[in-house]
């Protein structure tokens, strides 16, 4: 199972099943609050990721299993909600604090 400090997080992607509409949603919101520390945040459809070279991902729960197959070297976090959600929360906590990424 990946995992990442979130001191080492300077690329995350947010993948998709087009690259547009709610994955750029999410990834705006999240570039707010990641900008003042340096991180790049970008959206990608999932059949792209590979090729984006993020540290991080985060998808829809749906895309899930398309994502980490995708690219099974690195930490891909599911969500339910594309705005509010905890998982989201919980990772911008780690990064801020510093604290270890993972999935179970």
């Amino acid at each position: 199972m990946p995992s990442i400090s979130g001191s080492d997080v300077k690329l995350v992607v947010i993948a998709c099943e087009a690259g547009m509409g709610s994955s750029v949603m999410v990834a705006n919101q999240l570039a707010k609050q990641l900008k003042p520390l340096g991180i790049a945040v970008k959206h990608s459809p999932v059949n792209a990721l590979e090729a984006m070279g993020a540290d991080l991902i985060l998808c829809h729960r749906g895309l899930l299993g398309r994502a980490r197959q995708a690219v099974p070297d690195k930490v891909v976090i599911g969500f339910d909600m594309f705005l509010g959600d905890p998982a989201i929360a919980s990772v911008v906590a780690a990064i801020q604090g510093g604290g270890t990424i993972s999935y179970e």
